[in-house]
């Protein structure tokens, strides 16, 4: 059974013009038990789901992340950075664009606050200093690389929380020592 849909009865927030052009010609051309001048009641739930051609989704939500309170510094090259620590060095390789590098950014600033006499830890965007990201072979987001006396000493992909991250990091600077 067809059923027409007139564009007065489709919710603004799902109206387009492609819908409505879509709506007023199946109505025209389809065959139904339902007059042009029916109109659909969507349960609320429904009301607000974007329909399109790979299904339907919930209309995307924008989060707001926390602030990072991390310190900027600016090293003359990256080496200098790892030679001159006199603690290991946990470097986040991470784009702007990334969604998992974007979760880690709190996270990152809560790991270098617990862990501050342990490890300092350093972003690096992978977009603007990509010599480097090659270097060490980067080729997912975001990143970790453990480096002690200058050298990778550990290193772990993918998003991690707070305790996750944590503990890694403690188990690889305790087992590899």
């Amino acid at each position: 059974m067809a059923v027409s849909v007139t564009s007065s009865s489709i919710p603004s927030s799902l109206c387009s013009d492609r819908a409505a052009r879509l709506a007023s010609s199946s109505s025209s051309s389809s065959s139904s038990n339902l007059s042009s001048s029916s109109s659909l009641q969507f349960p609320v739930q429904l009301r607000r789901l974007r329909i399109g051609t790979n299904g339907a989704s919930a209309p995307s939500r924008h989060r707001i992340l926390a602030p990072v309170e991390a310190k900027k510094q600016t090293f003359s090259n990256f080496d200098d950075l790892l030679a001159n620590s006199d603690r290991p060095v946990l470097v986040d390789f991470y784009a702007t664009w990334c969604g998992p590098c974007q979760f880690m950014a709190p996270i990152l600033n809560e790991v270098s606050i617990t862990l501050n006499d342990k490890i300092q830890v350093v972003k690096i965007d992978t977009e603007k200093y990509p010599s480097i990201a090659d270097k060490y072979g980067i080729q997912a987001l975001p990143t970790f690389i453990i480096f002690k006396d200058g050298e990778p000493y550990d290193r772990f992909e993918g998003a991690l929380n707070a305790d996750q991250l944590i503990e890694r990091i403690e188990t690889a600077l305790k087992v590899k020592q």
